[in-house]
């Protein structure tokens, strides 16, 4: 959402000359950051400031405590991951969905809350396995909730890697400054220029009546859409994260070419996918779980993917659908296939057969019931 906004782009780059300015300074960018942060939100919205406040200190105390404590450690582990989920995350969800109403909140608040969340779980985790040895200064866990490149999209940073950048100085060097600077620009391009053209091109054939051909452009053309949308947005916070002086990971690596759902995953929002996994899979690391548990888990993922989304019967058949295809992979041993191990007719024939299944549900990102329904509608409209 910010980078939508041109004074947030042009403060953005002036923290960014700041960092390289003072750099010779050993803690700049973990006290420049925390400041220019802060002041972002405020000017942003005073009540989003307040809140992410409180949210920050509140999740920092219960973290030092899970680090500390040597008693109910597996109880507090649970209930701060708990409280988040419901108390905060559930309960600003229900807010904007309608749901119940309250002069505590405000849609503001809801801004990036989703990622946030993750991060804090995230934090939790490393408290819960590390301990004492986990415990972190406090600026630097208000850094990790608070940067503003990931603030409102991916990737989604993974606790322990930001911790380890936060301890290193503020290094940029040519090389990096320039190929994030393109990355910026590839991102702007995606979401400015080839998004707009898009999405226009898609409401405009969305406004005829819909047969099976427009059916199908509409599901390949927004599926194309969304890559643009969601990839943009991405390069612009790996852009402006690297050049903050901090590492971001990738977030879209090449999913067209995924021979598997499973796969699929792993290259699309693959920060999103990679948090599921771990926070999931690592309560069964002590064993190797069977395939059928695999298979159970994968189905149970997806769908919690589904309604991070939003919790709409459009979102959960989402991750449905695409739990039953990775879970069906799973018992077939066909989650992985090595490109160099088979033929080239294979592989690419693989590809087209995992785009074909993401192609007919990635509309669901639509979020809109009638725009579904008139699609898939339109697919059984044959035309003589």
């Amino acid at each position: 959402m910010f980078y939508m906004h041109m004074n947030a782009m042009v403060a953005m780059s002036g923290m960014i000359a700041v960092l390289m300015l003072t750099r010779k300074w050993a803690d700049n960018k973990r006290i420049l950051m925390i400041i220019f942060s802060l002041c972002f939100l405020l000017l942003f919205s005073k009540k989003l400031v307040v809140f992410y406040a409180a949210f920050t200190i509140i999740n920092y105390f219960g973290f030092v405590y899970l680090c500390r404590t040597t008693i109910w450690r597996k109880a507090t582990f649970i209930f701060g991951i708990a409280a988040n989920i419901v108390g905060v995350f559930l309960g600003v969800r229900f807010f904007v969905m309608g749901v119940f109403t309250s002069p505590l909140f405000d849609a503001i608040i809801y801004l990036g809350l989703i990622y946030n969340v993750l991060k804090v779980i995230d934090s939790y985790y490393f408290a819960y396995f590390f301990g004492k040895e986990g415990e972190v200064p406090a600026i630097d866990y208000a850094n990790y909730l608070l940067f503003i490149p990931t603030f409102t999209s991916g990737p989604i940073l993974k606790f322990r890697d930001f911790m380890a950048d936060s301890k290193k100085p503020y290094t940029v060097d040519a090389k990096l400054f320039e190929n994030s600077i393109k990355r910026i620009i590839l991102g702007l391009f995606k979401k400015i220029v080839v998004v707009t053209w898009m999405t226009g091109v898609f409401d405009s054939v969305l406004k005829h009546e819909l047969h099976t051909w427009e059916s199908l452009f509409l599901l390949i053309w927004f599926y194309a859409l969304i890559y643009f949308d969601f990839s943009g947005y991405s390069d612009m916070a790996i852009g402006f994260g690297r050049l903050m002086g901090y590492t971001m990971p990738e977030n879209f690596k090449k999913p067209l070419f995924s021979p598997s759902m499973t796969q699929f995953w792993r290259n699309w929002h693959a920060t999103l996918g990679d948090f599921f996994r771990d926070h999931i899979f690592m309560f069964f690391s002590r064993k190797t779980p069977s395939t059928a548990l695999t298979a159970s888990l994968s189905i149970l993922i997806m769908v919690l993917m589904g309604l991070w989304h939003g919790f709409t019967w459009l979102y959960f058949l989402y991750g449905l659908y695409h739990g039953i295809i990775i879970a069906i992979e799973n018992i077939f041993k066909l989650t992985t296939v090595n490109k160099k191990k088979v033929s080239k007719a294979y592989f690419y024939f693989r590809c087209l057969v995992t785009q074909t299944l993401v192609t007919f549900s990635v509309i669901i990102y639509s979020s809109n019931y009638d725009t579904v329904l008139r699609i898939y509608k339109g697919l059984l409209h044959f035309t003589g």
